[in-house]
């Protein structure tokens, strides 16, 4: 096990304010970590996660940026919805820039499935935002695209305990981390207590509510914001290949890799990661 650095403290003990912002009549959960009158930093999370993923990150930001971190709908603190969608997701990610003051200047940093939905977002509102970043995420080369699995629905899961909750969670795809100390954090920030139990913070039926629109390869040829895309060397779900059709899409898009990192590359080396999209936001 890693030895758990100051840093990390430093940071999940950083105060945060929480607010929210309803969305097509659902309310969405952020959290900030200072004031306006900066640049706006904005982090999305990914698939079933929620905005403490980015609680050992966003707090680096925090003195030259106005960052802040959302929970999309289904996920984390916000509400869930009878039906997702692409377009859905990105107006979540807009109402909430603005319902906290970001500039038009704002940057969105965004992981794995968020990024889609950023993508979206910056492609449809070309004058809200100056930027994206990328986290192991985007337009896959047509032979790196699987088909998607046949959803099962199943009862959400109910356990008796915190604990017993914590012992069962698992990163999405599947890989090891060595710095368990930050995929605990995750899993204690992940559970919701219920009448009978504690259960994920997320909508089982997520995937069968969601409907996938607008077109990601479109989006990103025809985004006009600067681009940047860091993904995990050794990642499961995203690939040089992919990144080179991104590049062919999208000629200004920066492309940045880290070594040693898989799909969740924040958590393999989060100090790699905070140093190279620190890199980004000063270029920019």
């Amino acid at each position: 096990m890693s030895e758990i650095p100051d840093w990390f403290w430093q940071a999940v003990e950083t105060q945060t304010r929480d607010g929210s912002v309803e969305v097509d009549d659902v309310d969405i959960h952020f959290q900030s970590w200072s004031d306006q009158g900066q640049p706006g930093l904005l982090f999305v999370h990914g698939h079933n996660a929620h905005a403490h993923w980015w609680d050992f990150i966003a707090p680096r930001y925090k003195d030259a940026w106005q960052t802040v971190a959302l929970d999309l709908s289904g996920m984390g603190d916000s509400d869930h919805r009878d039906q997702y969608s692409t377009d859905g997701f990105a107006r979540e990610i807009q109402a909430v820039a603005d319902a906290v003051g970001m500039p038009d200047n704002t940057i969105v940093v965004a992981h794995s499935f968020g990024g889609i939905m950023a993508l979206r977002a910056v492609a449809s509102n070309p004058a809200r935002f100056k930027g994206l970043v990328l986290v192991d995420s985007g337009v896959k080369h047509p032979d790196d695209e699987r088909p998607a699995d046949v959803e099962r629905w199943t009862k959400p899961k109910i356990y008796p305990s915190q604990e017993v909750a914590r012992s069962r969670f698992r990163l999405q795809p599947p890989q090891q981390c060595d710095n368990d100390y930050l995929v605990q954090y995750i899993a204690r920030n992940s559970i919701d207590r219920i009448d009978e139990g504690f259960v994920w913070k997320f909508d089982d039926e997520l995937n069968a509510r969601m409907t996938h629109t607008g077109d990601s390869s479109d989006d990103l040829r025809n985004a006009t914001c600067k681009l940047a895309l860091i993904y995990g060397a050794n990642s499961a779900s995203f690939s040089a290949r992919s990144a080179a059709h991104m590049k062919e899409l999208q000629p200004s898009l920066e492309v940045y890799e880290i070594a040693d990192a898989r799909h969740h590359l924040f958590l393999d080396q989060p100090e790699a990661f905070m140093d190279q999209l620190s890199s980004i936001l000063e270029t920019w």
